[in-house]
Formats: C-alpha cells, sequence, structure tokens
C-alpha cells in the first residue's frame, strides 16, 4: 500500500501518522521526494481498510500495490534512486560507465587495463576474482589474491572496483574491500545470499537471470531490499534463448520496461549480452538509445589469450573508440559520459 501525502505537510502531522501506521502492526517506508512524500506500508496489508487513512488531512492519495513487487516499485519512488559510489552517481545524468576484464589474471595486467579504461573515461574497474563457470575444469579466479590485486588497481587509479560474489562465507571480505558487489545470472535466486546482501550498505549490483522474467528479477532486487539495503543497481546482461549465434539474446526492451516499473537504476551489459566483440558496439549504442543508466564492458589487454570470455572482449583501443562513439548519443538522451 501507498500513502501519498499532501504537499508541506508538518513534521508533526507526519510522525503521528506513521506512529498511527506502526500501531497496526505495519512497517513504514518514508521516501521524500522533491515535491512529495510517498510512505511504502510494508506488511498485511489486503486487511487493512483504505479509508482510515484517506480521512486523514495530510493524506492526498491512498494506492494499493497490485505487483508482488512492493519496494523497488516506483510508486513508491517516482523520482528514481541514484545510487552514489565514491563520489559517482549511478542512475542520475551521468552514464556509469564500468569497464575492465571478466577476470583478475595478474597484477600487471590488471593495472594496465585499469588505466587505459580510466584513460578512455571508465568510472569503476570490474574484474572477477571469484568465477563461477560451467566446467569445473575453466579457469575459477584467482579469489582473494584476485581481490586484493583489484586493490592495487584502485590505488594505481583512483577507480572504485566491481567484482562478483558467489558465497556468503567470504560477504566480510567484499564489505571491507569491494565498492560494488555483483550478483551474476547463476545466482539471482540464491535467495539466502540476497538477504546476507541485504544486511550490509554496499551497492549491489543484481544481473538478470539466464531465463527469468523480469518480474523474478525485480522481486530479487526486492529480497535485497527489504532487508535494508536500498543501493541496488540492476543489470541487464541478455537471456538464454533458441538462436545460437550469440551468446545470449540480449533484452534491450527490459531497460525502458523496467524503468517504467522500478525505481532502480539499470546498467547493460552487452558484452555478455552477445557474446562476441564485435557486436558490443552496437549493442552499447542500443542501450544509451533506450535510457540506460550505465554500461558494463569487458576489457582485456590481449583477449586472444584471456583465460575466461576472450571472445566478446574488447581491447583498450577498441573499448577508446566505443567511448568517442557514445558521447554524441548519450547527449542526445540528455545524458553525458
Amino acid at each position: 500500500m501507498i500513502i501519498v501525502l499532501k504537499p508541506k505537510v508538518p513534521e508533526i502531522k507526519l510522525q503521528e501518522l506513521i506512529k498511527e501506521i506502526e500501531g497496526i502492526g505495519l512497517r513504514v517506508d518514508l521516501s521524500r521526494g522533491a515535491e512529495q512524500i510517498i510512505l511504502g506500508l510494508v506488511g498485511d496489508t489486503q486487511s487493512v481498510n483504505t479509508v482510515r487513512f484517506e480521512k486523514n488531512e495530510i493524506v492526498a492519495k491512498v494506492m494499493r500495490v497490485q505487483e508482488p513487487y512492493k519496494k523497488v516499485n516506483r510508486l513508491f519512488k517516482p523520482d528514481g534512486t541514484i545510487v552514489t559510489v565514491a563520489g559517482q552517481d549511478i542512475g542520475g545524468k551521468k552514464l556509469a560507465i564500468i569497464a575492465g576484464p571478466c577476470s583478475v589474471e595478474s597484477e600487471e595486467q590488471i593495472i594496465g587495463v585499469a588505466k587505459d579504461v580510466k584513460k578512455s573515461g571508465a568510472g569503476f574497474l570490474r574484474g572477477g576474482a571469484f568465477k563461477p563457470r560451467t566446467s569445473p575444469y575453466s579457469f575459477q579466479g584467482l579469489g582473494e589474491e584476485g581481490l586484493d590485486m583489484l586493490i592495487l588497481a584502485k590505488k594505481e587509479t583512483g577507480m572504485p572496483i566491481v567484482s562478483e560474489i558467489m558465497d556468503a562465507n567470504v560477504l566480510d571480505k567484499f564489505v571491507e574491500d569491494v565498492d560494488i558487489i555483483q550478483v551474476g545470472a547463476r545466482n539471482m535466486q540464491n535467495y539466502s545470499l540476497l538477504k546476507e546482501l541485504g544486511k550490509i550498505k554496499t551497492p549491489i549490483l543484481l544481473k538478470k537471470g539466464f531465463a527469468s522474467t523480469i518480474e523474478e528479477w525485480l522481486m530479487s532486487a526486492e529480497y535485497v531490499m527489504n532487508e535494508g539495503n536500498e543501493n541496488i543497481i540492476l543489470c541487464e546482461r541478455g537471456m538464454r534463448t533458441f538462436e545460437t549465434f550469440t551468446r545470449n539474446t540480449m533484452d534491450i526492451c527490459a531497460v525502458p520496461i523496467v524503468k517504467r516499473l522500478s525505481h532502480l537504476p539499470v546498467i547493460v551489459d552487452p558484452s555478455h549480452g552477445t557474446g562476441i566483440s564485435w557486436l558490443v558496439e552496437p549493442a552499447a549504442k542500443a542501450s544509451v538509445s533506450l535510457g540506460a543508466d550505465g554500461l558494463m564492458i569487458e576489457v582485456h589487454n590481449c583477449p586472444d589469450e584471456a583465460l575466461c570470455d576472450g571472445n566478446q572482449a574488447l581491447t583498450p583501443e577498441m573499448f577508446d573508440n566505443i567511448m568517442k562513439k557514445l558521447k554524441p548519443l548519450a547527449q542526445l538522451e540528455g545524458r553525458t559520459i
């Protein structure tokens, strides 16, 4: 249930209303927008008669939320959420560009790529230390050693780092070292992990699952937010379909759909979304044109020798060229890079 208040509500009246709501066993999530205050009521709202609140002098209207996702619903926060990481906004006017290799392979590699992508305009460094792979014989990442290398790259460049978590057992290490914790497609519905991530304040980048619906994706975000962490960034990364030419089929329409349904920022990963390096550029352009709040692009100093996902990785030179082409597109959408 959503309660929209009238403009310029006295604080004392607001607190009285909140106390009344909590008195009937509901939890209140307060959202202060530019012009209005919205109260999100969480709990057994079906048995609540809306008339008791509609009669209140400070209430403009009361709405029942029909969708199963409540806290991530745009009805609760019409202005949209901006997640701030190390002084950079994700969801604001400037597009967030996250770039780096699929996996951290060496200190020289990650620091070199970090310097290159920063020079081209990237604001965040991505790198996998723990890698979920389909085959148990594939490179699984360097683990905590890889995280330590990411920290060195951060010290060298000042770039906030993004890395994927697979197990809550290493959560303390991630909270200490990582600026944005990524939840991969395989773990989108790992609800026990999502609950643990909801208990921290570190921003969460939540990728859509291989064959998940938009509603399931938003419900996964709801798991995190319901535990208290509202710093969530959604990431479209393609889905598994009958098509075999590309690694995945990128659902670029998910961007405007989710931005209509939810207040959370949405970025796109055209590298995983296509699986082919030469498709990254057109997919990235389409994503910006459709209103994405940012991009996550794989960049490797030598893709042919990459230990993971070399087919979709760009060289630093290719990434620099794409960044130059994206700037005028962003301006057409009223954004900057």
